[in-house]
């Protein structure tokens, strides 16, 4: 019986120290909200509605408590602590937000819908990042209060990316592209795109470009009034890299997620979308391809 006591006395005090540990009234002092602790899993967790926008679903208003809610959770590690959440964004908070999350050290690890004919539309981006407490909850702030900067300036989402319209008629030089590139692109009806496969295997079988693992970008509009969008495969250890290397140059991440299972090794896809002259954006995304280890981007055409 003593035995039985000592131990469930040693449990308590490890839990005491573990919840000590993750420090859940800095995390509410940082954050600026009021989280709650999972005692079995020793995870602190701090969440809010997205009340701010009425959102509609299938002619319905959804509330918050039905899948609208942003979160951040917290657990300890041997070095430290972990942070994974999920914050609800519409379209004009993505890029503000993913921009903060990557200046202040967090990964995105998704960026999809839940909903089908949601208005205006919402989008749920997850975060992961290893450190101490105190700065995974100010890297957490620091993007929730981006999100907010968006509304405080414009309480409704924009239905745009806005800047100057493209006109009806493409007309894309396939050319410099194509020397930017290092291949020839396939042109059609004044468009131009190129694709890269990604050699990989499924459940023992080969598989590539053909059967869906590349990397493309498409280009439309003018030369000098462009838009690309494309898409991209990488592994889990270049996700990160591409991202940043294309939000950095205001390259819109419209999507992040995955396309198969079982897959050898595990890809994940991204898609993107970009103005600007169509050479500039063209070398914006040779450097990503570049950092994704796509060889055949690394040598000019002659």
């Amino acid at each position: 019986m003593k035995r039985l006591l000592l131990v469930w006395a040693i449990c308590c005090v490890n839990a005491g120290i573990a919840s000590a540990t993750l420090d859940s009234g800095k995390i509410d002092q940082i954050t600026g909200l009021k989280g709650k602790l999972n005692e079995k899993e020793n995870a602190y967790k701090v969440t809010f509605p997205r009340a701010d926008v009425k959102i509609v679903v299938d002619g319905w208003t959804m509330p918050p408590f039905m899948g609208l809610g942003t979160w951040a959770a917290f657990t300890e590690t041997k070095d430290g602590a972990m942070m994974m959440g999920d914050t609800v964004l519409f379209e004009d908070e993505v890029n503000p937000a993913m921009t903060a999350a990557f200046d202040n050290g967090l990964s995105v690890t998704a960026l999809h819908n839940h909903f089908f004919f949601d208005k205006p539309k919402v989008f749920f981006m997850h975060i992961e990042g290893e450190g101490s407490i105190n700065q995974l909850a100010e890297a957490v702030k620091e993007m929730y209060d981006a999100v907010k900067q968006v509304r405080a300036a414009n309480p409704q989402p924009k239905e745009s990316f806005g800047g100057n319209s493209l006109p009806e008629k493409n007309s894309i030089s396939g050319e410099p592209l194509s020397k930017i590139f290092g291949t020839n692109g396939e042109a059609k009806d004044g468009m131009v795109k190129f694709t890269f496969g990604r050699p990989a295997t499924m459940h023992g079988v080969k598989i590539d470009n053909t059967m869906g693992v590349n990397t493309w970008a498409a280009f439309a509009g003018t030369d000098d009034n462009a838009l690309v969008d494309g898409d991209f495969a990488v592994t889990e250890d270049e996700l990160q890299a591409v991202l940043k290397s294309l939000v950095k140059q205001k390259i819109y991440i419209v999507a992040i997620h995955q396309h198969m299972t079982h897959e050898q090794p595990r890809m994940m896809f991204f898609h993107y979308w970009g103005r600007g002259p169509a050479k500039d954006l063209a070398t914006t995304i040779k450097g990503a391809f570049l950092i994704a280890g796509l060889q055949e981007v690394s040598s000019p055409l002659h």
